[in-house]
């Protein structure tokens, strides 16, 4: 799994390091402190990390990165991701298995990242990315804006998942690892989605009915995601997945049970990184941290001017959601008293 990271000067991030990440980390913040330009940063190092000599890839690694920043991040140069006003250049350095992978580059960086160092062996497992919205229904828009239109509009994170979700189911069924967590999430959602080859779209089967994927709640589509890339193998045991809002269309019931199955996972070996901004997530997987020994849930609380790591074994960290919350419960107590 990813074991550290740092970056500097990337977007509205101008530095945080993590010497020890955990096999769950969750990042917590207000809007426009970089939740989600943090998540992609790491996912497309990783997907060049992935995609440098597999198959017939000719590119080199430095080539597959810069590509990935600029469709990724959608803009004009990959250079307008370096902190505006910053005196130095924008860079982020991880280690993957104890072994090394940094790059680093200018504002005048068009499209060629010319320092890159890549210290990891390749590798057969997928990361992917889980944005805020649910793909099934947007599919084969995505997969045509981006194959043969080649526009931007749906980033490389749409595009990854959309061609994952794609990937035919191979024989030989779930991996034996991830059975009971498949199991669970059919629960939650009281069926599963499926693809129909007759009309060339996502149903969703419950018991003996199928619905449409148009009329399907925007909370069973995102559950099924995770269900479907575990089912077509797209997923094993040395995954990463990237989670930006988990908490999206999910009522808290479905939250927390979904956390619940988010450590399952982690216990056979995927890492997670998620974003949130709802205290209800922090406090589910405070309680998971108390409760379960084995299972370590780094946090990392963003805002303006600085980011904090720390380990929800040991409490929660100061942030101002956190103190939000609080500070609505303490005036809730007290009308109460009144």
């Amino acid at each position: 799994m990813i074991n550290s990271f740092e970056l500097k000067n990337f977007g509205p991030i101008q530095q945080f390091a993590c010497p020890r990440a955990s096999h769950i980390n969750i990042i917590i913040g207000g809007n426009g402190t970089g939740k989600t330009i943090f998540l992609k940063a790491l996912y497309t190092a990783m997907r060049t990390i992935e995609d440098y000599k597999r198959g017939n890839e000719p590119r080199s690694a430095s080539a597959i990165l810069s590509e990935k920043l600029y469709w990724t991040f959608e803009v004009d140069k990959i250079g307008d991701l370096v902190q505006k006003g910053a005196d130095g250049p924008l860079s982020l350095q991880l280690t993957f298995k104890g072994n090394s992978f940094s790059y680093e580059f200018g504002k005048d960086t068009t499209r060629t990242i010319n320092y890159l160092i890549n210290q990891v062996s390749p590798r057969e497992s997928n990361s992917i990315f889980l944005p805020p919205k649910e793909i099934f229904s947007l599919q084969p828009l995505i997969l045509q804006s981006r194959e043969q239109n080649k526009t931007f509009g749906f980033d490389d994170t749409y595009l990854d998942l959309a061609r994952a979700l794609r990937q035919a189911k191979t024989r030989g069924g779930d991996y034996a690892e991830f059975y009971q967590s498949r199991k669970s999430l059919k629960d939650i959602i009281s069926g599963h989605i499926e693809y129909d080859k007759s009309s060339q779209n996502w149903q969703f089967k419950k018991g003996n009915q199928k619905f449409s994927i148009g009329v399907t709640s925007e909370g069973i589509k995102k559950i099924s995601i995770i269900d479907t890339l575990l089912e077509n193998r797209y997923l094993d045991t040395d995954s990463i997945i990237f989670i930006d809002e988990i908490e999206g269309a999910l009522h808290p019931t479905a939250i927390s049970k979904f956390l619940d199955i988010v450590v399952m996972l982690a216990e056979k070996g995927i890492q997670f990184f998620m974003a949130s901004h709802s205290y209800f997530v922090i406090k589910k997987l405070f309680l998971i941290a108390q409760k379960n020994y084995d299972i370590s849930i780094s946090i990392f609380s963003a805002s303006e001017k600085k980011w904090n790591t720390g380990n929800l074994k040991e409490g929660l960290p100061d942030n101002p959601i956190i103190d939000e919350s609080i500070r609505l419960y303490q005036e809730e107590v007290r009308l109460a008293l009144e």
